[in-house]
Order: structure tokens, then sequence, then C-alpha cells
């Protein structure tokens, strides 16, 4: 049987929001989580370089820090670190636990240009012996008693690396380990290859997790049975559809738009308090954005917000776009229901 950590054990199957830079904020995983199907959310990456960080990095990235590292309706939250260097990324998260952190997770799979420019992420995937010295120090300065993870893609440009990288984790004691369904290069392109992370579960000790594009509970099913993942890691179809993990866990019906309004008006509320309003602008509009993925009435929604860089005229419209009637159904503002017919 796994062994169980103080944020989260692996004897039944799980539901782990994904990490994902400039989206998953502290704001979005209180949110998702008040939802009640998240078994465990990671952070943004904290990039770290040749040096210790100020612990305010640490509580930027992880407000939670300040509440046992547990979002407001009691979700475990893992603080993500990037980097090459085995002391400073051993160092960095022995800060991270003496500030409170649950575990540690090891960002090996970003695709971004930048990250990879700058030795990290998924540049490491072309050196499985580099992932496993990173692994191997973090591993010794975090305690026994805490999780240490890895989150890696298949390979940097083609999968038959997956095996050596996933077992140099595995090797260099990764408590557990997610698999991007994906190569670097393959980026967030459809398809996922999840019958590629198969072999992974099947051969290795620890606990492995599938991810990359499962945007519904169908696909949810699907990637289980072709992974063989009891556990999964959602991150676009979460934000997507931050419904997704009780039509997951509960087997509800995809939550009617309206019932969206407080999420929104909440979610301003919240970014506002975080950053600043300029920030709460701007992740709204993102919101509304991702959304558009799930609902087609956040297209709209945002097509009628995104000329707008001031809060009254943003919240007035969130307030009047999701009246609705008696029905329930959504009332559109009266310039939108002409390009409802479009896109319907």
């Amino acid at each position: 049987m796994y062994k169980k950590w103080p944020a989260i054990d692996f004897t039944r199957p799980r539901l782990i929001l994904a990490p994902m830079e400039g989206v998953v904020d502290a704001v979005n995983r209180r949110l998702i989580t008040s939802l009640g199907a998240t078994d465990l959310c990671i952070t943004e990456f904290v990039r770290v370089v040749d040096h210790l960080l100020p612990a305010k990095i640490f509580h930027q990235y992880c407000p939670e820090l300040k509440t046992k590292s547990l979002t407001e309706s009691g979700t475990p939250v893992l603080i993500q670190l990037l980097g090459s260097n085995p002391e400073s990324m051993a160092e960095n998260a022995a800060r991270a636990m003496e500030l409170g952190a649950l575990g540690i997770d090891l960002n090996f799979g970003c695709p971004a240009k930048t990250v990879n420019r700058s030795d990290g992420g998924a540049a490491l995937l072309k050196t499985p012996e580099r992932i496993f010295r990173v692994i191997e120090a973090v591993r010794k300065a975090v305690p026994d008693t805490h999780s240490v993870s890895a989150k890696i893609r298949l390979g940097f440009d083609n999968p038959s690396p997956a095996m050596e990288i996933a077992q140099a984790a595995e090797a260099a004691g990764a408590s557990w380990l997610v698999v991007h369904a994906r190569t670097k290069m393959d980026g967030y392109k459809p398809p996922a290859y999840w019958e590629n992370v198969e072999p992974l579960s099947q051969k290795l000790k620890i606990p492995v997790i599938a991810n990359g594009e499962v945007w519904t509970h169908d696909d949810y099913l699907r990637c289980q049975k072709i992974s063989n993942c009891e556990h999964v890691m959602i991150g676009r179809g979460w934000v997507a559809n931050p419904g997704l993990g009780l039509e997951i866990k509960k087997g509800t019906t995809k939550m009617p738009w309206p019932q969206w309004q407080n999420y929104f008006l909440d979610f301003f509320k919240l970014s506002t308090e975080l950053r600043h309003e300029q920030y709460a602008i701007q992740r709204t509009k993102q919101l509304c954005k991702m959304m558009s993925q799930s609902y087609g009435e956040a297209h709209l929604l945002l097509q009628k917000i995104k000329t707008y860089q001031n809060a009254e005229p943003i919240l007035e419209i969130l307030r009047y776009n999701f009246s609705s009637s008696s029905e329930g159904d959504l009332i559109p503002a009266p310039e939108l229901i002409v390009a409802r017919k479009f896109i319907s």
C-alpha cells in the first residue's frame, strides 16, 4: 500500500488541480476547492536560480502557508519549485518546509521558451540524470514524513525517453510522479498520448498521476482506462469548467451558466484583495476566456467587458448579465442577443 503523506494518500483515486503559471493562483485554488471535489492543489512554480529566496516570495505564491497550507475549504496545497541547480533547489525546499509547506513538487514539464532557455522546466527532460540529481538533493532536504513529487512530460521532442525519465525520478526518491502525456514540443496541442503513460504506471512502484487534455467526465474515464492510472491531474479543463470535479466525483450535471454569477463576483473581489484592482480586471477577462471553452455565454461576457479598464462597469456587467428569469435562463444584454445566434 502506498505511503500516506500529510497532504495526500493514494489509497483511493485522487483528483488533483494542476499548477498553471499565471492561471491557478490562490484565488482560483480557493474558489475551485470551495466546490468540494479537489483532493490536492499545487502552486504556480517558484523559480529557483542560485540563491535562497526570502520568505515573502513563498508567501506570495502560497498565501495558504498562513493557514497551515490549506485552502479555506481545507484542501492541501503543495509548493512547486522550478530550477536545475540541485543545491539551490534543496536549500529552497528546506526553506519552504520551515515556512509550513506540506510537501514539495518539482517542475520538469514547463514548455515555455523563456523557462527552457534559462535551463528550467522541460529543458531537463533531455538529461534524466540531472532530474535524478535535483530530486535526490531535494529529497534529502525534506523530512521523510513529507512528500517530494515531480511533474514531467513524456520527453523533450519525442516520447522514447519517458521510461528512463520516470525511473530516474523514482530512483532519486520521488514520492509520486505526474506525467503530462505530451512532449515539450507538443506543447498543449491535442491529443494527449495517455497510452504512453500506461507503461510507466505499470512499471513504477510509486503512484503515477496522468495529466493532459481532460475536459469532461468522459475524458476523465478514458484517461484513467488508457493510462492505467487511478489518479488524474486536471488543469485547463477544470478552470474552463470549475464544476468539472463535481461532475467527476459526484456525477452531477454541468452547472447552468446563471449559477456562476457569485463565482465571478467573488473571483473579482478576491483577486482585488490578493493584489489590486487591475489584477482583478485582467484575471476576470482571463477567466471569461478560459470558461469560453465550456460555456458559450462566457465568450459573450468577454466581448462585453474586454474593452473596459475600470472595475465599476465590469462589475455592473457581471451583475446584469447573470440575471436569470424564473425558468433559470440567462438574460443576455440586448446587444448580445444577436451575437448568440452566430455561435450557437
